[in-house]
């Protein structure tokens, strides 16, 4: 009987392939059918582009997609190197989600040179698409975890947390060290006694050097010491089932919420006065662009960078622009959330460490 390890590489290769070949199936068949309308129920027409669905699938299946799975399962040495992206996901990214946009591509340019409106790929072809997308990005980020049982240390892994705040302490800055003559009780005559914490005196030099600190403010401070590791939280026996949580189910809804600008664009280009004009090339090229912030690893600090360049400014741009030509065709939301996402990028990247924005007295 074959291990639980096998089951689950068998179940995630399986579910990995079915992610590769399925969209490609389901809309060159939608295509050849349009084929076949355009040129007046011509099956000929229909046949040849299912027969060169079949041979593209095969091919990339048996020169690609088979090849790199072996040299990831026997971790060949060039591939186990790799750490800050995903060899499998720009794999998929080419083989499958690159085909299926320039297919939609493909579909409006022939309805509009015919004149004749049939299909603009709404919902189903489109959506399979992204969800497959979705589905090999889960895969990706699962598969150290074990599928039975509790979670194990590989959650640190899949969530990482930031400083957890569990201790603070009021501590105060330094103005100036003792001199060697000063008294017995630390204060230098002429200077009060420090109380509650703030100092209107000098600070005795702990380290015992006979050196001399730059004066500064005499301002009090938080100091936060930090933990690695999340505060339990109390809460009470009976309504404890509202406190579990599993970062793998987690998983899930962030892979989801990842995807989902992306998901609103591409759905702009369904829209028929959108998809039947050339509008549709810049959403479809924007949408697949976007796509390749999944090759970079979940932990990679590349990914905030890469979502600014890739994502947030120009879909800001492409919505504005359809808005102005064609209308509130998209939410406000989106534009929003995207010029709200790179005005803050842009300044806590790089305004922030001028010199002007440096100043502790501004805010």
């Amino acid at each position: 009987m074959p291990s639980g390890k096998t089951v689950k590489f068998v179940l995630y290769e399986v579910l990995q392939f079915a992610a590769l070949i399925v969209p490609v199936f389901v809309i060159m068949e939608r295509f050849a059918g349009l084929i076949r309308d355009v040129k007046g129920r011509d099956l000929t027409a229909y046949w040849l582009v299912v027969a060169a669905s079949i041979a593209y699938v095969t091919s990339v299946t048996l020169l690609v997609w088979v090849p790199l799975k072996y040299l990831i399962l026997k971790r060949r040495r060039f591939i186990t190197e790799i750490t800050q992206w995903r060899p499998t996901a720009l794999a998929y990214l080419i083989l499958c989600t690159l085909p299926c946009f320039a297919i939609l591509i493909a579909s409006s340019k022939v309805q509009v040179d015919r004149g004749r409106r049939l299909d603009h790929f709404a919902e189903l072809p489109v959506s399979l698409v992204l969800f497959s997308l979705i589905c090999v990005d889960i895969i990706e980020r699962i598969r150290p975890c074990s599928l039975i049982g509790q979670s194990d240390s590989l959650d640190a892994d899949l969530d990482m947390p930031g400083p957890i705040l569990t201790h603070l302490e009021q501590v105060t800055t330094i103005s100036g060290q003792l001199h060697p003559d000063e008294s017995q009780n630390g204060l230098t005559p002429g200077h009060p006694e420090a109380r509650n914490g703030s100092a209107s005196g000098r600070w005795r030099d702990f380290a015992g050097s006979p050196s001399r600190s730059t004066p500064s403010s005499r301002a009090t401070s938080t100091a936060y010491l930090y933990s690695s590791s999340p505060r339990p939280w109390s809460h009470p026996r009976h309504l404890g089932f509202l406190w579990r949580r599993d970062v793998r189910s987690e998983v899930f809804v962030d892979s989801f919420m990842f995807w989902l600008d992306t998901v609103e664009l591409v759905r702009v280009a369904g829209e028929p006065s959108i998809f039947y004009s050339v509008w549709v090339f810049p959403v479809y090229i924007l949408g697949f662009l976007s796509t390749f912030r999944m090759v970079i690893t979940p932990q990679n600090p590349l990914l905030s960078s890469a979502g600014f360049v890739l994502q947030d400014l120009p879909f800001f741009i492409i919505r504005v622009a359809l808005i102005v030509v064609f209308g509130y065709v998209t939410p406000l939301l989106y534009p929003l959330k995207n010029v709200l996402v790179s005005l803050t990028f842009i300044y806590f990247t790089f305004l922030t460490k001028l010199r002007i924005f440096k100043r502790q007295s501004m805010f």
